[in-house]
């Protein structure tokens, strides 16, 4: 019997980021629909100073659009495997970490700094806080720690993936 072979595999699969329902490369959905809720709104305004309702409904259109590539830009720099792996690989060294917890204890953290990073462009860690809390403790389950308890975690993503992309400016 002869198999036919469908799918390409590459050494970098885990890294390639691929689309839920496509299976496209690059997807970053969080990025890109931050980016064009930002620029939807800033698009309706300026289009409403300059053209009146007409004007909102083209600027919205084109705000969001350009959001929209713009926030998937800045998402294709965080990699949410490699921060995983990182994350993963060197928990257990920072200053926070305590003896016995296991990587799982503080993942949702870690996730909720990094993709805060991006949804949250412009603003310090600071600035971003009580949205950042908010959105781990609507992710939350009854298992996972409470805000406080992971927020360090959070926190030391956050600048790993600021720092990163500082860098490559």
């Amino acid at each position: 019997m002869t198999e036919v072979i469908t799918r390409k595999v590459v050494n970098n699969e885990e890294d390639l980021n691929r689309d839920p329902i496509s299976g496209a490369p690059g997807s970053h959905p969080l990025g890109t629909g931050a980016g064009a809720a930002s620029g939807g709104v800033a698009g309706a305004a300026v289009g409403t100073a300059v053209g009146g309702p007409l004007g909102a409904v083209i600027g919205a259109v084109v705000g969001a659009v350009a959001g929209g590539l713009a926030g998937k830009s800045a998402a294709e720099a965080v990699n949410p495997t490699a921060e995983e792996t990182y994350w993963r690989e060197t928990y257990v060294r920072e200053p926070y970490y305590v003896q016995g917890r296991p990587y799982e204890y503080y993942a949702p953290g870690f996730r909720t700094g990094w993709e805060g990073r991006v949804r949250h462009d412009g603003r310090s860690f600071d600035q971003a806080e009580p949205m950042l809390q908010s959105d781990y403790n609507s992710a939350k389950t009854e298992l996972d720690p409470a805000w406080q308890d992971v927020r360090p975690a959070a926190r030391a993503a956050w600048e790993r993936v600021d720092r990163d992309w500082r860098s490559k400016q």
